[in-house]
């Protein structure tokens, strides 16, 4: 029996994570790897009732604390729910975010600190960590053109902050992947779909080689 495996797809807006996920669960399931896709926030009932708060937020929305509470919680109903009895029947669970954003868009670019999020994480999730963590990078320029061809005018609460704070986001991550490296691996984003899939399945290469 294969042992399950929980793979972490991270980035900014546009740098094509969703997809890479996507195409790495069809690319498992077409080699006999039970695989299960989800995405953050998200995942289960609970987990999506929440996420339609923090994106389509009430009143004025929320501010960066809440906003990392309304994460954790959300994270907690999913990794309970679904992330961990998916990996303890042996299945691929691959995820498009998880705690990492939550350290680049509140921990870092929202001010409430690396610190602060990881606690809520530990009490929340039990300090769940994926095996592996894959980061999306692609240049600020190639990024604006796929938002303004994906999105328009319109985008949600997070996706449509200042530029200032999406480039903090992504200084985060880069610094999380430089003080984390036997987790993170970062990949040139740049390219084709194709491209960039043919990249995070060289990273993967040694866990699935040991499936084999």
């Amino acid at each position: 029996m294969m042992a399950g495996k929980f793979i972490a797809f991270e980035g900014g807006e546009g740098t094509g994570k969703s997809t890479q996920a996507r195409l790495l669960t069809e690319y498992l399931q077409s080699k006999g790897i039970s695989t299960v896709l989800t995405r953050e926030p998200g995942g289960t009932a609970g987990a999506e009732a929440i996420r339609s708060l923090l994106l389509d937020p009430p009143g004025e929305g929320w501010g960066a604390r809440a906003e990392a509470l309304l994460f954790a919680a959300a994270r907690s109903d999913h990794v309970e729910k679904l992330i961990r009895p998916g990996i303890a029947a042996d299945k691929w669970v691959i995820c498009d975010r998880f705690l990492d954003s939550s350290r680049a868009y509140q921990g870092g670019a929202g001010g409430v600190g690396d610190n602060a999020v990881l606690s809520l994480h530990e009490v929340g999730s039990d300090g769940l960590r994926p095996d592996l963590t894959i980061l999306i990078s692609v240049p600020p320029a190639t990024i604006a053109a796929r938002l303004a061809e994906r999105d328009g005018d319109t985008s949600d609460a997070i996706g449509g902050r200042s530029a200032e704070y999406h480039a903090e986001v992504a200084s985060t991550f880069l610094n999380l992947a430089k003080s984390e490296p036997d987790r993170f691996f970062e990949i040139d984003g740049d390219g084709t779909a194709k491209d960039v899939h043919q990249r995070v399945l060289a990273v993967l290469e040694p866990l699935l080689g040991a499936q084999t």
